[in-house]
């Protein structure tokens, strides 16, 4: 701010023949454009985020006030986020003249505002998604771009410091657990070889389907924290007992660290939904036939970092290329909207991928935030998590909302610590798993035995298909959408 001082100094050095009234104007001005471009702090930067959620539901960064996008950049080491395009122009496989015309714009903006030379702009471009990377230091370089034409979005790339834990360290394994718990024995049933039904599956008919789909010839993808290598069943055991004639695949979009789940969400999500029914006394899959693939994209449910947001957009980009891919579920996201993730969701549901996201699950939250992204898109099936107790009450730590698609019974009145019983994240081991996220996986694999059921329908006839046996429909209701879906109904 040294600079700013010198100015207001050298400007009223010119002006030493203005009056007196004309020279307290000039430094008032001064001081005005001086306490403008002052960097907020992180309390205020969420402060801001907090009233536009509880406003609007959202953070629209391009609309903020400068000095506190600027100041959240800072925060974010410098890197922003920009979507270029007109509105709906998230990606291109091939950009037209005109595309590149607008790209070439922002970063000769950029370069004039930064006095950049050539080699010294730092910029990172995505091969599909309209937006890029871009190292942005000056107040007024994001003051430009906000009214410079062509710009769909301008975000901190990975601005994380607003859900912190009380010490002040942004939270990093949310959903994460690798536990061995002792499962009530209320909570599941036993069916042949010697499988496990938990008790949520018999509230949805979900074992009464299987006499007509068991999700076979179906892919279905998981987008999670990976999947275990200490989990045989989810491995070299993925065909087994009743379950045969299928795959399962692993990969990595996360920072380039492998395909192995470190958290256990991942395994867990992938479990209800595909685990195998065998002789072996643990919980099965809904879609116990299903193809997985499961890719490593996020290190924990909360896309607060770059490497995250870079390897789920990643994810659903390569997704979106598999064409034996059917179905996505993402039990993951963020209170607000994230640009380079949206186009990528906009980019795998253009491919004809019907895809499933998690209303929400916190602590801090759920007594006035709604749903959470990418579970807002109009683009995704947003599910959410209720008790057994029949009056459609959310879940302890669930999201409820407009953009609700479905519902899954999940946890206990009784008891918010009963759960669905899922694989353990070791083999031989078994854990409780809730929360808006396991409804969405559930759902997820009822979709599977649909669309197995009948190979040759579109995403759009599968899903009028789940609307169609859910307890709402054909009325959606404002905080649970179609509700309960009654998978046997699904499946006739």
């Amino acid at each position: 701010m040294k600079r700013i001082g010198i100015l207001a100094f050298g400007l009223i050095l010119m002006c030493a023949s203005c009056s007196n009234e004309e020279q307290t104007d000039l430094v008032n001005q001064q001081e005005e454009i001086e306490i403008s471009q002052k960097l907020a702090s992180i309390e205020e930067i969420n402060t801001y985020i907090e009233e536009q959620l509880k406003t609007t539901g959202d953070v629209e960064w391009k609309m903020a006030p400068t000095r506190i996008l600027w100041s959240a950049i800072v925060h974010s080491k410098d890197v922003v986020t920009i979507g270029y395009g007109n509105e709906g122009e998230s990606f291109a496989i091939e950009r037209t003249p005109e595309m590149r015309s607008v790209k070439n714009n922002i970063l000769e903006v950029i370069q004039i505002e930064e006095s950049f030379k050539n080699s010294d702009m730092k910029v990172s471009e995505d091969d599909i998604l309209n937006m890029m990377n871009v190292e942005i230091t000056k107040f007024e370089t994001i003051a430009t771009l906000q009214k410079t034409s062509g710009i769909r979005y301008i975000e901190p790339n990975g601005y994380s410091y607003y859900l912190q834990n009380p010490n002040g360290d942004v939270k990093s394994s949310a959903g994460c657990g690798e536990r061995n718990q002792t499962i009530n024995g209320a909570d599941y049933r036993v069916v042949a070889p010697n499988a496990w039904v938990p008790w949520s599956f018999d509230l949805h008919n979900i074992p009464q389907a299987w006499n007509h789909s068991t999700g076979a010839g179906i892919t279905v993808a998981v987008i999670d924290t990976g999947l275990s290598g200490a989990q045989r069943l989810m491995n070299s055991d993925f065909n087994d007992g009743y379950s045969n004639g299928r795959s399962v695949q692993r990969f990595g979009t996360y920072n380039n660290d492998g395909v192995n789940d470190e958290c256990g969400h991942g395994t867990s999500m992938s479990a209800v939904l595909a685990a195998p029914r065998n002789d072996d006394g643990m919980p099965m899959g809904v879609a116990y036939n299903s193809n997985l693939i499961v890719y490593r994209g996020t290190s924990d449910v909360v896309l607060n970092g770059s490497s995250e947001r870079k390897g789920v957009s990643d994810a659903l980009k390569a997704l979106g290329n598999n064409s034996n891919v059917k179905i996505i579920s993402m039990s993951l996201g963020y209170p607000w909207s994230i640009g380079s993730v949206k186009d990528a969701v906009r980019y795998a549901y253009s491919r004809g991928k019907l895809i499933f996201a998690a209303g929400g699950t916190s602590t801090s939250f759920t007594n006035w935030y709604g749903v959470t992204f990418p579970g807002s898109m109009s683009e995704t099936v947003a599910v959410t998590g209720i008790k057994d107790n029949g009056q459609y009450d959310r879940c302890a730590v669930c999201h409820s909302g407009r953009q609700i698609d479905f519902t899954v019974v999940m946890e206990r009145t009784s008891d918010d610590g009963r759960n669905i019983p899922v694989l353990g994240f070791r083999t031989g081991t078994r854990s409780y798993v809730g929360g808006s996220s396991i409804a969405t996986a559930t759902t997820a694999g009822i979709a599977a035995l649909v669309w197995s059921k009948h190979p040759n329908w579109s995403r759009t006839q599968v899903l009028n298909k789940l609307k169609q046996s859910a307890e709402f429909y054909p009325n959606k209701d404002g905080s649970y959408g179609y509700g309960n879906i009654n998978a046997l109904e699904a499946v006739q």
